[in-house]
């Protein structure tokens, strides 16, 4: 997988280094020599990766980084401070900056490419997220801003069977958040399908294999988006890079370093609460896409889609596939005298009935107006005139109630009912049947229903 990596550094010879390995693995390579060159482009050539040196004059990496990361266009970006700096005060504020790795010079070339493999990875998912988010903002879908995502209060899993390892783990982590141990893997997976912020993983336990560990979070469906920090030994490099490869979000050195640990669990979380956010936005666009936004049913276009299935799979032997066509009898004339208000009460109120007197198989639907459809799967033309009459007298028997009570408005409707034929696989001409139907309830008298066979 490539990507677009930013390399940032006042020293040619560095710069030159770096480009010349990435792009001997088909990286796009983009170079920056100083801070402010690096925010501008961040800004305008929209990187996946940048790798940030630290001592650079002017600005350093720390400030570039904390810039980067207050900037909600640039805050996803995964970013790689490099130095020569090997302190544990240096890797901190790194991390504590918003840095996503701390690599130090002279660089590892396998664990460069590791790193940058996993954080493109990680990339291309909050692209599409973001994408998909961004449409739903541009059609009106989703409103306001994205506020900033906190990393701390989170609910963290410990997965280690070294008894004081995980204790000392937990009571580091209790500053500020919510710790758990567990030291049974298949005890594991089954909290973690619960409301879990972050996984830490001993990849060096005695009793269960770590990374098998890792990878079952990963292929599970309910945890595959879960961040996973590995605990690894930097020495077993083998492990090290397997653990990356696999998909762990982050790793975290043996002995592990309380103020690291704090820093690397803050970023996690914090980025984990971002990509919530972008699925927890798509799926509501995705719901507001197929609702009505006044009755809270579905609307024409979710209906069509549900349609068109139910209607194939009646063709090929499947069971038959009903239709209720149902129009409020009059509703200009409520609106004419009440006002549109008025007439969205009633509109409200009539959804309310009506999702409450067919059963749980059925789709009731605001087709348009005051025009609603009702999809009756496994329902012949019989069963399906009998709901509707049912319906027909729940309505009519029971006054509105509007403009908060203090009105009673008498409200009949007209139903057309049509099933489907044998063969038949067109939703369109389920449709028209019923449609015929409900025309001819209403020129003869309304409030009535009338079932087309054919």
């Amino acid at each position: 997988m490539s990507a677009r990596i930013l390399v940032v550094d006042d020293i040619e010879a560095n710069v030159r280094l770096l480009e010349a390995k990435l792009s001997a693995e088909y990286y796009e390579v983009l170079t920056a020599s100083d801070g402010p060159t690096a925010l501008a482009m961040a800004a305008s050539e929209k990187p996946d990766i940048i790798l940030l040196d630290v001592m650079m004059p002017g600005m350093d990496g720390f400030q570039v980084c904390r810039r980067l990361k207050d900037d909600p266009e640039t805050r996803h970006v995964p970013v790689l401070l490099v130095t020569a700096l090997d302190g544990r005060s240096d890797r901190v504020a790194g991390l504590e900056a918003g840095a996503d790795e701390f690599l130090t010079k002279p660089i590892d070339d396998v664990m460069l490419f590791a790193r940058v493999r996993s954080l493109t990875r990680l990339k291309t998912v909050i692209d599409e997220l973001r994408e998909r988010e961004a449409s739903g903002r541009r059609i009106g879908l989703i409103g306001g801003a994205a506020g900033r995502m906190g990393g701390t209060g989170g609910r963290i899993l410990i997965v280690d069977d070294q008894e004081r390892q995980a204790r000392r783990l937990s009571v580091e982590l209790a500053i500020e958040h919510r710790p758990v141990i567990e030291s049974d893997p298949e005890k594991a997976l089954m909290t973690a399908r619960g409301p879990v912020d972050l996984i830490i993983v001993n990849t060096g336990a005695k009793t269960f294999d770590g990374l098998r560990f890792c990878a079952q979070v990963r292929s599970d469906e309910a945890t595959r988006n879960l961040p996973v920090l590995a605990i690894v030994d930097f020495d077993e490099r083998e492990r090290l890079v397997k653990a990356l490869e696999i998909g762990v979000n982050d790793v975290l050195a043996k002995p592990v370093d309380p103020g690291e640990l704090a820093a690397r669990a803050k970023t996690q979380i914090r980025r984990k609460r971002y990509t919530d956010y972008l699925r927890n936005n798509l799926d509501h666009s995705l719901e507001l896409a197929v609702t009505d936004q006044l009755t809270g049913l579905h609307n024409r276009r979710y209906m069509t889609g549900q349609l068109e299935a139910l209607m194939a799979r009646a063709a090929h032997g499947g069971d038959p596939v009903a239709l209720l066509v149902i129009d409020i009898d009059h509703f200009k004339k409520i609106n004419d005298s009440f006002g549109h208000d008025v007439g969205d009460e009633v509109l409200r109120e009539f959804a309310v009935r009506l999702a409450s007197n067919v059963r749980a198989i059925d789709l009731p639907v605001r087709y348009g107006g005051e025009e609603f459809v009702i999809v009756m799967p496994d329902t012949d033309l019989t069963a399906a005139r009998r709901i509707a009459e049912r319906i027909r007298l729940h309505v009519a028997g029971s006054p509105f109630r509007v403009m908060n009570g203090r009105e009673l408005l008498n409200v009949t409707i007209s139903i057309g009912v049509a099933a489907s034929l044998p063969a038949e696989d067109r939703p369109y001409t389920l449709l028209k049947r019923a449609d015929e139907a409900v025309y001819e309830a209403k020129s003869t008298g309304r409030n009535k229903v009338i079932a087309h066979a054919a």
